[in-house]
């Protein structure tokens, strides 16, 4: 299993400030993005959440599901198991899709692959925001 950390309060919030994040808004968050939840099991204790199951799931589709249940508001680590260890980039305060491919593919222009990579999750490759992780293609 791997474990990645993620930036407690900077994710999307899928209730109000008086609610936290159970384990169904998290399997509703990934169903909500397209990928098929069936024989996905997604636990939550306190700041962690564990992904099992899904072997029907893709590399990645998998790397999808950890950085949609990551990116939620009070979530601090995703433990999960997978093939291949996924490349993720955790934005900073001034970045830009553009800046991070070039940082992290060699070539800003690629931009449009880490955006590609990252739907449904980014709707607009200018709508990023310090503290989330995205996925690096490879």
């Amino acid at each position: 299993m791997g474990l990645w950390s993620f930036v407690k309060g900077a994710g999307k919030a899928l209730f109000g400030d008086d609610e936290a994040s159970t384990e169904e808004t998290l399997t509703k968050e990934v169903s909500d993005l397209g990928i098929d939840t069936s024989g996905l099991d997604i636990k939550l204790d306190g700041e962690k959440v564990t992904v099992s199951g899904g072997e029907n799931l893709s590399a990645e589709e998998r790397e999808k599901v950890i950085l949609a249940v990551g990116n939620v508001e009070g979530v601090a680590e995703v433990e999960a198991n997978v093939e291949n260890e996924p490349v993720f980039h955790t934005v900073q305060k001034g970045d830009t899709l553009w800046a991070i491919a070039e940082k992290t593919l060699g070539n800003g222009a690629h931009y449009q692959k880490i955006f590609e990579a990252n739907r449904p999750m980014l709707s607009d490759p200018d709508k990023i925001y310090p503290g989330q992780n995205l996925r690096i293609p490879q």
